[in-house]
């Protein structure tokens, strides 16, 4: 199945709408020759028009151009692929649960509708009828925007913000990962360097926070796999950032322990003794045989002890990590898994849908999207959660997530993860230290927005690093003027 968009500038909001159907399918800049298994939508000067063809069967749906937005119609683009999601519905019999949501924030625009003064029925109407969401996700949605405002209100006060900082270094690539992130094996060198530069841009950002009269709020020390730094190099830099910051005054400090063959009793007393108030620990399954399937060299037991460690160091606050519909996992599977997370009481439970990102293992060896399991019934399982006290309190979406699901973190009440929400919604600064790190400047309620981009790959943001801490003046000077300069690398 290709893709082939035509007449409009970009087609992106068609891409999309097709991806929910065949989350693979590559799209062409040619026309597909006649006998090829395509999508084609286009928009012509008199109308609108879509083909899907597979085998030898085809169905078209044709529409007229839309009245312009200033009449009360809709773009072309939104009406090309409200066209393309009606085809496909009935060339699929499939039903979105999201509809024809394509965004990441659904819960975001809830919070945006209502702050524009829309009604209740206003916002029903756009969820369930304009854009064709189910009752159920919608109902969790507007759940999980009920139980935020009060959050939102904390982290949305004028010059609030929230550090971000990054290790990009882990033990082994999970099969399911893109990100960019360093083998320890391999570029062990690499990481001593990497820590010092790190330390060094954690006291610029400080610097200019100052500067700029910010007041921080929250912490998240994240990866990439943070404890494959060594116990003496988490001390430096958590040290750094105790000697920076006022940890008294931040309302939640969050350290990614998330892999036990690199997470052991020492690093974990380390994050406690220097005022993480909250980690993870990820076993993303409790499948041995599945664990072996996504290339992570530990057990399941492994995880237990590393969760058992945190205990006796005194963390109170954990969260762990799920993922459905990973290679080899079952619906049945999924379950023990959820159950077992259940049983051990962390404070959080995450639950992520597979995405099958382009730069994954995953994706790269060609393993077929009917290879996994009902990722819908696996979600389905998350009524266990609700029923052990725990409630949604934040939810984003991906492109290419199996069944085109979603991402929910469930907390028992008290516990939210106040920097998730607070990166989700976008409601306050989150200054980013090391590679790869997206500073987004916020400003005016949100009305106002820049990043500020470091250099993608460890090796670069170390041989550059002088130009890393450049860019951070950006910080000071978008308070200091109306606009900034965006810069990226």
């Amino acid at each position: 199945m290709k893709i082939y968009i035509t007449g409009l500038p970009s087609g992106y909001e068609v891409e999309h709408l097709a991806r929910l159907f065949y989350p693979m399918a590559p799209l062409t800049l040619t026309p597909p020759e006649p006998a090829e298994d395509c999508l084609w939508a286009e928009k012509t000067d008199t109308g609108l028009r879509v083909l899907v063809r597979q085998g030898e069967k085809s169905k078209t749906l044709e529409a007229p151009l839309p009245l312009p937005v200033e009449q009360g119609g809709e773009t072309p683009e939104f009406a090309l692929a409200s066209l393309t999601y009606d085809l496909l519905r009935q060339w699929t019999g499939i039903r979105p649960p999201w509809g024809k949501m394509t965004g990441v924030r659904p819960v975001r625009l809830i919070h945006d509708k209502r702050a524009a003064g829309w009604s209740a029925e206003q916002i029903d109407r756009f969820f369930l009828q304009r854009f064709d969401c189910s009752e159920q996700k919608y109902e969790m949605a507007k759940e999980i925007a009920d139980l935020q405002e009060p959050i939102l209100q904390l982290g949305s006060a004028p010059k609030t913000y929230s550090l971000y900082i990054g290790i990009p270094f882990c033990p082994s690539r999970c099969s399911y990962c893109s990100f960019v992130s360093c083998n320890l094996d391999r570029d062990r060198k690499m990481v001593q360097p990497y820590v010092d530069c790190l330390c060094k841009e954690v006291a610029e950002i400080r610097a200019q926070a100052e500067r700029a009269g910010l007041t921080l709020c929250s912490i998240y020390i994240g990866g990439g796999t943070p404890t494959s730094l060594s116990a003496a190099q988490l001390r430096q830099l958590m040290g750094t950032v105790r000697e920076n910051f006022d940890l008294t005054k931040v309302v939640e400090y969050t350290v990614e322990a998330g892999r036990p063959d690199c997470t052991d009793a020492e690093k974990l007393a380390v994050i406690k003794e220097y005022g993480a108030t909250r980690i993870s620990i990820n076993p993303q399954t409790f499948s041995d045989e599945v664990l072996a399937n996504i290339g992570r060299k530990h057990s399941a037991q492994d995880i237990l002890d590393c969760y058992a460690d945190a205990r006796r160091a005194g963390h109170e606050d954990i969260n762990m990590d799920l993922i459905a519909g990973l290679p080899g996992d079952t619906v049945e599977g999924f379950e023990h898994s959820l159950r077992q997370a259940i049983a051990l009481q962390p404070e959080n439970i995450t639950v992520h849908t597979l995405t099958l990102k382009r730069a994954s293992r995953i994706v790269i060896e060609d393993q077929k999207e009917n290879d996994y399991a009902d990722v819908a019934a696996m979600l389905e399982k998350c009524h266990l959660l609700a029923e052990a006290g725990y409630r949604p309190y934040y939810l984003y979406r991906q492109k290419n997530t199996l069944q085109n699901l979603e991402n929910v973190g469930w907390c028992k009440p008290g516990h939210e993860g106040y920097y998730n929400i607070y990166i989700m919604e976008e409601v306050q600064t989150i200054l980013s230290a090391g590679a790869g790190g997206s500073t987004k400047l916020v400003a005016d309620g949100g009305k106002r927005m820049q990043r500020i981009f470091n250099f993608k790959y460890p090796n670069e943001y170390i041989q550059r690093f002088a130009e890393v801490l450049e860019r951070k003046k950006g910080v000071a000077e978008f308070y200091d003027h109306d606009l900034g300069t965006e810069t990226t690398g």
